[in-house]
C-alpha cells in the first residue's frame, strides 16, 4: 500500500535537485542556538547522572550488605538496575529542564531584540 519505494526515491531526489534553499541569518542563528541548548542539556544531564549514580550506589550497596531483605532479594542485576534507573532518570530530567531553560532564555532574548527593532523603527 502507498507509494512504491522507487517512485518515492525518484520524487525525493527530484525535489532535492530542484530545491534551492538558502537559510536566512536569523534561521542560522536559531539553529546555532538550538544546538547550543542541546549541548548544554547533554552536559548538565551527564553531570547529574554521574552524581546520581554515585549517590544511589552507596546506599544500594550498603543496604545489600546490611538489610536482611535486600541481602536475600537483590542480586547484582537488581542492584545495577536500581543504580542505572536513578542515573537515567536524573539525566533525562536534568537535560529536559536545562534545554527548556535555555530555550526560554533564547526566546526572551529574541523578544527583546524584536522590541528594540520595533522601537527603533517606530521612532523614525
Amino acid at each position: 500500500m502507498g507509494i512504491p519505494s522507487t517512485m518515492r526515491d525518484a520524487w525525493i531526489d527530484n525535489r532535492r535537485r530542484n530545491a534551492i534553499i538558502i537559510a536566512s541569518p536569523l534561521e542560522e542563528k536559531r539553529v546555532r542556538d538550538s544546538r547550543h541548548c542541546t549541548q548544554e542539556g547533554v552536559r548538565a544531564g551527564v553531570r547529574a547522572a554521574a552524581v546520581a549514580a554515585a549517590v544511589s550506589a552507596v546506599p544500594t550497596l550498603v543496604a545489600v550488605r546490611v538489610v536482611p531483605w535486600a541481602k536475600a532479594n537483590l542480586n547484582y542485576t537488581a542492584q545495577a538496575l536500581i543504580i542505572s534507573a536513578v542515573s537515567v532518570a536524573a539525566y533525562f530530567i536534568t537535560a529536559d529542564k536545562t534545554i527548556l531553560e535555555c530555550a526560554r532564555r533564547n526566546a526572551e532574548h529574541n523578544l527583546k531584540e524584536v522590541e528594540k527593532r520595533a522601537a527603533a523603527n517606530g521612532s523614525h
